[in-house]
């Protein structure tokens, strides 16, 4: 089960998260070695299944994340495409390289209700020395509705 990181020295150190592939670094997150990002904690989703290419975040919107009139948030679509999308990207980037989004689109065809669970799925189309491309998709678990789709550049660096 994915634990969260409360502090700044709970995260992996760059040095250390170097050492590791990126599929490494994202499945020692899933199993629970390594804490996942704080910010899951503040907008309530969390890793819930990986593979290489692949990564699925499940979270609820709950009142914390709406708008002035009540609704899902426009930018808690695009947190959790975005995390999704990129570590989809990170599942492919080698031992001894970093990477960052670069910039990412969403599309919002439909408001999530509060208090539904949905899936955000993140899927690579294209992983290089320097860049990699990725698409993605918000689901209702329950009721299976697309209510969001997404894409995603991201850079990928070479460190060590």
């Amino acid at each position: 089960m994915p634990r969260i990181a409360t502090k700044p020295e709970d995260l992996l150190s760059q040095s250390e998260a170097l050492k590791l592939s990126g599929l490494e670094f994202m499945q020692a997150i899933l199993d629970g070695t390594n804490p996942g990002p704080p910010i899951g904690a503040t907008m309530g989703y969390t890793l819930h299944d990986l593979e290489e290419g692949r990564a699925v975040f499940r979270g609820t919107p709950e009142f914390n994340v709406t708008n002035p009139m009540g609704t899902v948030h426009g930018g808690w679509y695009g947190t959790l495409l975005d995390s999704a999308m990129a570590c989809a990207v990170m599942t492919r980037v080698p031992r001894g390289s970093i990477y960052t989004t670069l910039e990412y689109k969403i599309n919002i065809l439909r408001g999530i209700p509060l208090g539904m669970q949905i899936d955000c799925v993140g899927v690579t189309d294209h992983v290089g020395r320097s860049t990699g491309v990725a698409h993605g998709e918000i689901r209702g678990v329950e009721d299976g509705k697309l209510y969001a789709t997404g894409s995603t550049t991201c850079i990928v660096m070479k460190i060590a």
